[in-house]
């Protein structure tokens, strides 16, 4: 069975601007996802570090972020 999309159309990261714009069905969409065998038995973890890069200290949500903006946005400059 042919795919009724082409692959970049129903990318997980592009798919959902596609389907606003209606160049993919929802219906069609939906049904081509049924179809999709699940392959999770076959993903392997992977292990990932940076060099360079300090690990993130434990941030506690109840607290609030510090502001690292660097002030003022300044006003645009008009010709």
């Amino acid at each position: 069975m042919a795919d009724p999309f082409e692959n970049k159309l129903v990318d997980k990261r592009v798919v959902q601007r596609y389907l606003r714009k209606g160049k993919v069905d929802e219906k069609e969409y939906e049904k081509l996802q049924k179809a999709l065998p699940d392959l999770a038995d076959q993903a392997m973890p992977i292990e990932a570090s940076m060099s360079g890069v300090e690990e993130p200290d434990d941030l506690d949500d109840d607290e609030p972020e510090e502001d690292v903006g660097g002030g003022e946005v300044p006003p645009q400059q008009q010709p």
